[in-house]
């Protein structure tokens, strides 16, 4: 059985969800986004929210079950509050700004590394040495987030290069005269 599957979604207040068959449809104050259900699994709306059940009792479908329900949940999140990924850049003259819809990294190449900004995500750069990527999609602001800390992910001598704000880096000791 899946205990995440079991629990139903609350929808908060100002965010509307309709399901018509398969598919959910969910919008919000952020926007609208839609996901369509495996045939494994069967939704319904509840006075406590959306319930997610598996439609034939095999391993798939509680496999499906439990995805199926944290999709919802994801879509309802987004459309609501949104979600955030932070990064941190370390290293001296490595600094970011942001351009119009593109990124502009200094990171210590030869040439400013120039990333183009999906529709959909918003980055933003507080100071120099932080950016912030959001949006209401919670696999595409990852994706960014994983796109920009690849161009110079963070080495374990120094530390240098481009991290999430909550990434332990494990160093290592340098060599020995």
């Amino acid at each position: 059985m899946s205990r995440i599957g079991k629990k139903p979604v609350p929808v908060p207040s100002g965010v509307t969800a309709t399901i018509n068959g398969r598919n959910v449809e969910v919008k919000g104050p952020k926007g609208q986004m839609s996901f369509v259900l495996n045939s494994l699994v069967l939704a319904e709306m509840t006075d406590e929210g959306i319930k997610v059940d598996p439609s034939v009792d095999s391993k798939p479908a509680r496999a499906m079950w439990g995805m199926s329900r944290t999709m919802i949940a994801n879509l309802i999140t987004g459309v609501s509050d949104g979600f955030e990924k932070k990064l941190e850049i370390t290293g001296v003259g490595y600094r970011a700004q942001v351009q119009g819809k593109n990124l502009q990294l200094a990171l210590g190449f030869s040439h400013d590394v120039v990333y183009a900004v999906p529709e959909g995500i918003e980055v933003k750069c507080p100071k120099p040495t932080e950016v912030i990527v959001s949006g209401m999609d919670k696999q595409r602001v990852g994706q960014v987030a994983a796109e920009i800390r690849a161009y110079r992910p963070p080495e374990p001598y120094k530390g240098k290069g481009i991290r999430y704000a909550d990434e332990f880096i494990v160093r290592k000791e340098g060599k020995k005269k």
